[in-house]
C-alpha cells in the first residue's frame, strides 16, 4: 500500500488515504483478490495501449492478470522490436497465438484448433487490451501480430459491461474475453479452468462499483458539499 495526499478544492484540510499499489484503487476499495492467483497453462499476455496503461486506476486488463499466476502485461504499440514479446515469440518451446477474430482464425468453440501442432510447446496468447479502434492502429503498426496464428471463440454471452458502449454486443471487456478464452481452451482440452466464476467475480464487483459511482454523481441529493452551489 501507499499513501496518497487529496484537499479538497476548497482549500481545506490535507487528507491522506492508503491506496492499493496493485489495483490503484483506495485500501477501503481495494479489488484485488483474496485468494492466490489462479494458475493456468496457457501463458495469457495481455499486449496493452498506452492509453490504458497510463489510466491510474484498475482496468479490466489489469483486473485480469491480479486474477492470473500465468499472465503479464505488455504496454507499447510497436511490439516488433519488444524485447519481451520477442522472447515471448522466439521461443521454441512456446506456440504462439493472437487472440483476434477473422475469418482464418482457429475457431477455440467449435474444436478447430490443430492441438497436434501444438504438441508439448506451451500456449501463448497474446490479447490487445484496448478500444477496438485502438486495437486497429496497434495491428497496422504492428505486422508482426498479424504473422502470428489467430484463434477465436463464440462468446457464450454478451458483454456485461454496461458501462462501456461497445460495436457489437458480442465485443467483450478484456477481463470477460479472458473468461471465454479459458473457457473455450478447456471444452477444447487444452487447458483447464477449475474455478469458472473467478474472474467473473472480480468484473462485477469493478462493473457494480463503477455503476454506484455513476448514481451517486447523477444525484444532487448524494453530491459532496463542496459540490453544491453556496
Amino acid at each position: 500500500m501507499e499513501r496518497m495526499r487529496a484537499a479538497g478544492i476548497d482549500g481545506g484540510a490535507v487528507e491522506f488515504r492508503e491506496v492499493c499499489w496493485s489495483c490503484r484503487r483506495p485500501k477501503a476499495l481495494c479489488l484485488c483478490p483474496s485468494e492466490p492467483p489462479m494458475p493456468t497453462r496457457t501463458r495469457v499476455v495481455l499486449l496493452m495501449h498506452p492509453m490504458e496503461w497510463k489510466h491510474e486506476k484498475c482496468t479490466t486488463g489489469r483486473l485480469t492478470c491480479l486474477n492470473l499466476r500465468n499472465s503479464e502485461i505488455i504496454p507499447g504499440l510497436r511490439f516488433g522490436d519488444d524485447p519481451r514479446y520477442r522472447a515471448l515469440v522466439d521461443d521454441p518451446a512456446n506456440f504462439p497465438v493472437l487472440l483476434y477474430p477473422g475469418k482464418d482464425a482457429f475457431d477455440l468453440s467449435s474444436g478447430g484448433f490443430p492441438a497436434a501442432e501444438l504438441g508439448d510447446r506451451r500456449l501463448v496468447v497474446f490479447l490487445i487490451d484496448s478500444t477496438w479502434a485502438c486495437a486497429k492502429a496497434i495491428l497496422r503498426e504492428s505486422p508482426c501480430l498479424r504473422a502470428l496464428p489467430c484463434v477465436k471463440f463464440t462468446p457464450t454471452v454478451p458483454s456485461r459491461y454496461v458501462i462501456k458502449r461497445q460495436p457489437d454486443p458480442l465485443c467483450l471487456s478484456t477481463i470477460e474475453a479472458t473468461h471465454e478464452l479459458l473457457l473455450a481452451l478447456e471444452n477444447a482440452g487444452l487447458d483447464a479452468y477449475p474455478d469458472k466464476e473467478r474472474l467473473l467475480r472480480s468484473f462485477f464487483a469493478m462493473r457494480d462499483y463503477q455503476l454506484e459511482r455513476i448514481a451517486d454523481d447523477r444525484n444532487p441529493r448524494r453530491k459532496k458539499k463542496w459540490d453544491r452551489p453556496s
